[in-house]
């Protein structure tokens, strides 16, 4: 549980510094071009002297909004076919084959294919996680509603007249909450990562504002002209990110379900 704390903290304060950058810390900088950490600037300065430290900190915040938006819309996915597989043989059906539909195609490319379709930018990298990322979440959420849904408190509800839409609400909500928190916990860094590696293709948020696979991207470049300190800051802040994600998610599922987790 203290991990977990340690790493909420840590993704707090990189939301906050985020938002709290003062101005003109991502601007244009002439004068400071390529140059390599040093007190001024702790992580260097890129090819038009912007500070490198400044731009990966408010480009992890953007990727931290962003995954939550898109794994929360993917989650919604999940639960609402999930419930829906309850509503009668034929329903079930259709999710089953929506699922293993979804689960057959290739991730990346569905995604690189679903934000060429929307025109890339923010909008296009929420929508193209929140429609790739649902199916083992709904798989998952499907079993157990079916095995809620047979039980004798569910059984009794249905022969005093209550509807469909009012025991998925009251009885199998609640009991798959555990299995959507550790899901979407799944889900986020996953998003972070996608939407890091559409931007890095030019697909993901849009070029103008602060974003890890936009920084990476424009690192190849300069990585061959030695500027290394370039790739360095925006490459270790994503991996310090997943990892701080990982941990959280690890203690919020303990504390949610301390008999087991989900599988």
């Amino acid at each position: 549980m203290r991990h977990g704390i340690v790493a909420l903290t840590l993704l707090v304060a990189v939301l906050a510094g985020g938002v709290l950058l003062p101005d003109g810390a991502l601007s244009i900088n002439a004068g400071s071009r390529a140059l390599p950490p040093q007190p001024s600037h702790p992580a260097g300065t890129d090819m038009l002297g912007r500070d490198i430290a400044a731009r990966t900190l408010a480009a992890l915040a953007q990727s931290l909004q962003v995954g939550l938006l898109a794994a929360g819309a993917s989650t919604l996915v999940a639960v609402a076919l999930g419930l829906a597989a309850t509503f009668g043989r034929v329903a079930d059906h259709l999710v089953g084959v929506l699922t293993e539909l979804a689960l057959g195609l290739p991730h990346f490319v569905l995604l690189i294919m679903i934000a060429f379709a929307m025109g890339g930018g923010t909008t296009g990298v929420v929508v193209a996680i929140a429609l790739t990322h649902w199916p083992r979440l709904s798989r998952i959420l499907r079993h157990e509603a079916q095995t809620t849904a047979a039980s004798e408190y569910v059984m009794i509800s249905r022969a005093l007249g209550r509807s469909q839409l009012w025991v998925a609400r009251h009885h199998l909500a609640p009991h798959l909450v555990p299995q959507i928190i550790a899901g979407f916990i799944v889900i986020f860094p996953h998003a972070i990562l996608h939407e890091a590696g559409l931007s890095f293709i030019g697909l993901g948020i849009e070029p103008h504002l602060p974003s890890i696979g936009v920084m990476l991207s424009e690192s190849l470049g300069e990585i061959m002209a030695g500027h290394w300190w370039v790739a360095a800051a925006p490459g270790l802040g994503l991996m310090l990110i997943a990892l701080a994600l990982e941990r959280f998610g690890e203690a919020l599922r303990q504390l949610s379900e301390p008999a087991g987790g989900m599988t």
